[in-house]
């Protein structure tokens, strides 16, 4: 697998619209969201939370996953992250401390 793991995220905007994208760096493309450099539909619509990620081993994989997602409405869409969200919490909740 490269270095840079390849990423499908979903951004809840400031507006409360959903922003789904890939990238194979997700820190530097989370700065160049904040900086209004990133995608076209995102500027302007700040501050962003993350609320879905997903990693692949590739890219090929990621952009299926980017688009499959892509096509779902909203409603799948927070579907989709509230799955996740609730397995992150899953995980959290059985870490040692």
């Amino acid at each position: 697998m490269d270095e840079r793991q390849h990423t499908v995220y979903i951004l809840k905007c400031g507006d409360d619209s959903l922003y789904t994208g890939y990238t194979n760096d997700l820190e530097h493309r989370l700065e160049m969201h904040r900086e209004g450099k990133g995608a076209k539909y995102t500027r302007g619509r700040g501050p962003f939370k993350v609320v879905y990620i997903e990693k692949f081993e590739t890219k090929e994989e990621a952009m299926r996953k980017e688009y499959q997602i892509k096509q779902l409405e909203r409603k799948g869409k927070l579907l989709l992250i509230r799955n996740w969200l609730k397995e992150v919490m899953q995980n959290e909740d059985t870490k040692e401390l």
